[in-house]
């Protein structure tokens, strides 16, 4: 029987998750890492197949993998070399995604300070994703070639699993998709055997309560405008 202060606290860890993209150097305990992960692994998956694997990053190997990757992004040469692996957005943007795109992204950028002519500046706020955002913990997710679009419907479970999981113990989380374009210098950094595709990463740790940009809150559709009761 699940109590109303649990499902309070439930309820809490999920609308309290957002993208934070700015946070403190404190460490995260390893074993709250392991704790999360643990907890995460109970996301459902079809005949318990549970097609996730993780690569955890702190310390120097964090910063190998996030140096490889920024010598590429911010050389416009090499990063017209690195392609997305596979397709993440719409080939073709319509409405109501693209202007929820939009939206989301110039509100960022109103709070940071920046405007549509600040290429630059657009650019090096992208790159910060590569450094998952200056947290102490990066997270890395491979999934086996041979799964196929179930097994990656079983993995945002996971995911949000992870998330929810740590805003239950204080922590913030971005999942960033950011990566899948840099697959090969991530695949050659950590030794990634060929079997294994990247699917996202995450950043791990504590906001940072000071920078502007933890303050976004994202608008949500109400309920009515994407359910319809068939009774």
């Amino acid at each position: 029987m699940i109590t109303s202060q649990q499902q309070q606290a439930v309820d809490a860890a999920i609308t309290s998750r957002r993208s934070i993209r700015a946070y403190l150097p404190t460490p995260v305990a390893r074993e709250d890492v392991e704790a999360i992960l643990e907890v995460a692994a109970r996301a459902p998956s079809g005949t318990n197949t549970q097609p996730w694997k993780v690569y955890v990053l702190t310390g120097e190997a964090k910063e190998r993998v996030s140096s490889a990757i920024l010598a590429a992004y911010t050389d416009p040469q090499q990063s017209k070399e690195h392609t997305e692996e596979y397709t993440y957005y719409p080939r073709e943007w319509v409405s109501p995604f693209v202007d929820r795109r939009r939206k989301v992204g110039w509100d960022l950028y109103a709070l940071l300070g920046l405007t549509r002519e600040n290429k630059a500046g657009m650019a090096a706020q992208h790159g910060r994703n590569y450094r998952f955002f200056d947290a102490p913990v990066g997270l890395i997710f491979t999934i086996d070639r041979v799964m196929e679009q179930g097994s990656w419907l079983d993995y945002g479970m996971f995911l949000q699993n992870i998330m929810v999981a740590a805003r239950g113990r204080g922590l913030d989380t971005c999942p960033q998709a950011a990566f899948i374009q840099f697959h090969r210098i991530v695949g050659e950094q950590l030794g990634l055997p060929a079997n294994e595709m990247l699917v996202c990463g995450m950043a791990l740790g504590w906001a940072d309560p000071d920078k502007v940009e933890n303050s976004l809150a994202t608008e949500r559709e109400p309920v009515s405008s994407f359910v319809r009761f068939v009774e």
